[in-house]
């Protein structure tokens, strides 16, 4: 796994503290342990960048974009950060902060899902 230093370890744990609403909807439902054996984490530091949530087992990213992410600034710097992780051999799942609004139980199901299937892949 990438080394990760210990500021950015630092500022993850900064950014736990201070989540946005829908990062923190999501996070009530993904932080369940439920016999999946699927095991979530919040603001995890990966190489130079702080995931809003990972689930190692399916080497999974989740990001909840906001409304600034669809700046042609914000694009850009997404599409590199999505290359990077893809090239560490994560998957990278992008999702709206309005679709975690409209139906968060949903999401997180999908979200499950989703790390299910490639955890098992992995195997």
């Amino acid at each position: 796994m990438t080394d990760t230093p210990k500021r950015k370890t630092a500022l993850a744990r900064q950014m736990r503290k201070a989540m946005t609403s829908p990062e923190w909807l999501l996070w009530e439902r993904l932080k369940r342990r439920l016999d999946d054996g699927l095991v979530f984490k919040r603001q995890h530091a990966f190489g130079p960048y702080i995931l809003d949530f990972y689930c190692f087992k399916a080497r999974l990213a989740v990001e909840v974009d906001g409304a600034t992410h669809g700046e042609d600034a914000a694009i850009l710097k997404d599409a590199q950060r999505d290359a990077y992780l893809r090239g560490e051999g994560l998957e990278v799942y992008r999702l709206s902060a309005a679709e975690v609004y409209r139906d968060v139980e949903a999401v997180a199901d999908g979200i499950r899902l989703l790390a299910l299937e490639r955890a098992t892949q992995r195997k």
